[in-house]
């Protein structure tokens, strides 16, 4: 429970960080991402929790069919380009990362990761429709069950000298990691099964490819 609670602290502190309101409750532009965490990354040993590429305008359906990428929103040709330019951001900046790539199951998040690493470095995890399920009307019960898991996943380290990535969805205000834009990265920092985890930091696409 302390672990949790300490998880959700930082969470906020992040995204009051980075996304801090001004008198109007306007949304301020972020801070650029520090040169020594850029660094940091370079050494490997954080998650980087990315939302996909821009979206078509739409709804799912209720029935999804994860192999029928018509049942969904898709990205849009503007989320293509951001999904290139992601992948070919970190791989100026000389931010190894670790593979196959974790992507949600739908369309968009895949097609995300397949355009930004390749296609033959993304695995998809259902786990991740259950964050996508958090931002409709989720149970109490359910919500903090996926919030465990979510934590469990945010403590695991990734392979030696390495980066972990995740592409998959927002989150309500306030819950997990919180709103993040499109191609948005959270920077999380895992102390390991047990120990919990610490958001250290975040960046936008535009932030990311203006540090090329």
């Amino acid at each position: 429970m302390k672990r949790l609670f300490f998880t959700s602290i930082l969470c906020l502190l992040f995204m009051f960080h980075t996304q801090p309101l001004d008198a109007s409750g306007g949304i301020l532009k972020s801070r650029p991402l520090d040169p020594s965490l850029l660094n940091s990354l370079r050494q490997g040993g954080y998650i980087l929790y990315v939302r996909h590429g821009e979206a078509t305008v739409g709804e799912d359906i209720s029935r999804i069919d994860f192999n029928d990428c018509s049942t969904q929103r898709n990205l849009s040709e503007a989320g293509r380009r951001q999904a290139e330019k992601f992948g070919e951001a970190l791989r100026s900046l000389q931010i190894p990362v670790q593979t196959p790539v974790l992507a949600s199951p739908f369309c968009r998040a895949k097609e995300t990761a397949e355009l930004a690493f390749g296609k033959g470095n993304v695995q998809t995890d259902s786990f991740w429709f259950r964050v996508y399920n958090l931002s409709g009307a989720v149970p109490p019960a359910e919500q903090q069950a996926t919030i465990n898991e979510l934590t469990s996943v945010l403590e695991t380290l990734p392979s030696p000298r390495t980066n972990k990535v995740i592409i998959a969805h927002s989150f309500p205000q306030g819950v997990g990691l919180g709103e993040i834009t499109n191609l948005g990265t959270v920077i999380v920092k895992p102390r390991g099964q047990g120990n919990g985890f610490e958001v250290v930091g975040g960046f936008t696409l535009d932030e990311l490819l203006n540090l090329r």
